[in-house]
């Protein structure tokens, strides 16, 4: 008997370890980039930065897919202005899943005509193959202040 509890007592110490959650600061450098691919246009890294599979949720509710994430802000004719995220936050989920989400006004010029437009965001990024990709995004619109 007192070997069997010497043994439990082993294997209870001996529980393996979990690996540590994601840092902060590791979701705040993925958010910045992925916020710049966006901000720039840079197809490639929009591309690189996403998962196969993304589900996108924009901002009128649709469900949408990662090319029609990622050619809604290619278009030509469209150019944004930088950005600065507000109330910002970043949520480790484990070792390799995160979201970065804040508030933030996208302006620029569309068609030559001023546009703005506040949205509240979650990006849930998940490291795939050694590489940080995003893997759902929420967009909501917040309607202007009255």
């Amino acid at each position: 008997m007192k070997l069997l509890l010497a043994a439990l007592a082993a294997v209870s110490l001996a529980a393996p370890a979990f690996a540590e959650d994601v840092s902060p600061e590791t979701l705040r450098e993925i958010g910045d980039r992925f916020d710049q691919a966006q901000i720039g246009q840079d197809r490639a890294a929009m591309e690189a930065m996403t998962s196969e599979g993304l589900v996108f949720v924009g901002s009128d509710g649709r469900r949408q897919s990662r090319a029609d994430f990622i050619a809604g802000w290619m278009d030509p004719n469209t150019r944004y202005e930088p950005i600065t995220v507000e109330d910002r936050y970043f949520l480790p989920l484990g070792p390799d899943t995160g979201v970065v989400g804040g508030d933030v006004v996208v302006r620029g010029t569309s068609n030559g005509q001023p546009f703005a437009a506040h949205i509240r965001f979650a990006d849930t990024f998940r490291r795939i193959d050694g590489t940080w990709r995003a893997v759902h995004i929420q967009a909501t619109r917040v309607p202007a202040a009255r």
